[in-house]
C-alpha cells in the first residue's frame, strides 16, 4: 500500500516518524518532501510541486498532519478529487471545534484521528487490511 504524508515544516520530525513506522509495516512512501529545505526559487517550487502532485496521485492513502499549511490543504483537495482515502491527524480535539475546523475535514472520505501518532499508525494499518 502506497502512502503520502502532508504537513507543514513545523511537523517535519513527526512526518519522518510516521513515515518510517508505516514503512516498517510494509507501506511504500511515494515521496518524502522532508528532504527539501525551504526555498525561495520559483523553478525549485515548480519541481517540488510536480513531485508532490505525482506522489499524491500515486498514493492509495494520503495522510494530513495538523497543523498543516496551505500546500497540505491543496494536497488534501487533490487526494479527495482523485478518490484517495484521506486520514486527517489532529494531536488534539481542536479538529472538532466548529470555529476552527474545515467543512472538508468532515467528508465521508476523510477519517479523522485525534490523539497520538501511534493511534494514527494503528488506524492506517487497519484501513490497509480492508483495502487489500
Amino acid at each position: 500500500m502506497k502512502f503520502y504524508v502532508a504537513s507543514s515544516f513545523k511537523n517535519v520530525e513527526n512526518v519522518r516518524y510516521i513515515s518510517q513506522e508505516l514503512k516498517n509495516h510494509g507501506f511504500v512512501q511515494t515521496y518524502d518532501w522532508t528532504v527539501n529545505g525551504r526555498t525561495s526559487d520559483l523553478a525549485d517550487l515548480e519541481r517540488i510541486g510536480s513531485l508532490e502532485k505525482r506522489a499524491v496521485m500515486g498514493s492509495d492513502i494520503v495522510i494530513i498532519l495538523l497543523p498543516a499549511g496551505k500546500g497540505s490543504h491543496i494536497e488534501m483537495g487533490m487526494a479527495l478529487a482523485a478518490g484517495r482515502k484521506v486520514f486527517l491527524h489532529s494531536p488534539d480535539e481542536a479538529v472538532y471545534d466548529i470555529g476552527l475546523t474545515s467543512t472538508f475535514y468532515h467528508l465521508p472520505e476523510v477519517e479523522i484521528v485525534a490523539g497520538s501518532s501511534e493511534k494514527l499508525i494503528r488506524a492506517v494499518c487497519r484501513a490497509a487490511e480492508v483495502f487489500q
